[in-house]
């Protein structure tokens, strides 16, 4: 991983759903975890793309997966792909019961068709 990026492993996660989805009612697809500051926003394929609206309001760069059995990072800077990397505050990823795409009654019938 580029050593400009910032990693705090003892930043909790900001809570177990997009934050800015969850303040406006709306809904997600998959979830990324900041690795600077612990914002959880809605990745690309998400109607709203909150992760990477919050990249480009702070230049946190780096992403972890925030999904149940997944550990990678992204890196919004350069575009990479990293398999592994330090471990993160607890938890590792939202709820596993809570469904993807989430959360439980705000998905839409069509959510299929409203992904980017």
């Amino acid at each position: 991983m580029s050593s400009d990026a910032s990693i705090n492993t003892s930043v909790p996660p900001s809570g177990t759903g997009c934050v800015e989805c969850d303040a406006a009612g709306g809904w997600w697809f998959h979830l990324r975890r900041c690795t600077e500051c612990g914002h959880v926003g809605c990745c690309d394929s998400s109607p709203a793309q909150h992760a990477t609206a919050h990249f480009k309001a702070t230049g946190h760069p780096l992403v972890r997966s925030f999904e149940p059995g997944e550990d990678w990072f992204w890196n919004y800077e350069t575009n990479e792909l990293y398999e592994s990397g330090p471990q993160l505050a607890p938890p590792e990823s939202h709820p596993a019961n809570q469904p993807t795409p989430g959360p439980a009654g705000r998905v839409p019938a069509n959510w299929a068709e409203k992904l980017n």
